[in-house]
């Protein structure tokens, strides 16, 4: 664990970025708000560590955000809009999220550039994917069954690679809602997992520093061991 000064627990500091609402309502209130899904912080505190909410903020900050933290994790959410990978909005890509898709690319680029071990969740992963040069298909026909529901479904970790090291199993059920996925991988990123359909499920690079992208939801599931893989590498 870097000696930062922020962790004064033993425990490493991971930093969870959010979601941001123009108008929320809690109480006789109705304010903008950062938000996040209870699921990360307990996943977080689950595989031992400690949370910060990484609301979205000017982009210049990012490095000396993420200097301050153990490890990084975005965020599922909204899609990344199209213009940052060079395509057009197709119909059914919902509307743009631009003060987080910056903020959260240059997290990402901090995370990488420092070599902070980085988690991409759903959206996470396909952020991670943009911004090393990657594509999306916008659309997965009759993959979104019901809207806000999710349900489970198998993949299969690549031989060799750092998810098959931490779920070695030939098949994984995981908690997934998504009607997006990688296209065109990234510049040097790794398939680290596949849906029985071919689907992307997981991408990684493969150097010294942590940075792996799952496209399913682990904070909505029961098997911690991707975020304690994360938090094992931050506290070391």
């Amino acid at each position: 664990m870097r000696e930062s000064g922020v962790n004064v627990s033993g425990r490493p500091l991971i930093g969870v970025s959010t979601y941001l609402e123009s108008k929320t309502s809690w109480g006789v209130w109705e304010l903008p708000a950062a938000l996040l899904p209870a699921g990360y912080p307990r996943l977080v505190q689950a595989a031992g560590g400690l949370t910060a909410m990484l609301p979205p903020d000017d982009p210049s900050y990012a490095d000396a955000v993420v200097a301050r933290l153990d490890g990084v994790v975005i965020a599922g959410g909204p899609d990344v809009e199209p213009v940052r990978y060079g395509a057009e909005r197709e119909e059914r890509t919902g509307p743009p999220a631009r003060e987080r898709d910056a903020w959260e690319l240059a997290l990402i680029g901090a995370a990488l550039t420092s070599g902070t071990p980085l988690l991409g969740i759903c959206r996470g992963m396909q952020l991670l994917n943009v911004a090393l040069g990657g594509t999306l298909v916008q659309h997965m026909e009759g993959h979104v069954e019901a809207i806000g529901v999710f349900g489970t479904h198998e993949v299969r970790p690549v031989p060799g690679t750092l998810y098959e090291s931490i779920a070695p199993e030939t098949s994984v059920g995981v908690p997934t809602y998504h009607h997006q996925a990688v296209d065109r991988l990234g510049e040097g990123l790794l398939v680290s997992a596949h849906a029985a359909d071919g689907t992307i499920e997981a991408v990684e690079l493969p150097a010294d520093s942590w940075t792996l992208g799952v496209q399913w939801h682990p904070e909505m599931g029961e098997d911690t061991r991707v975020m304690a893989a994360l938090v094992s590498r931050a506290a070391s």
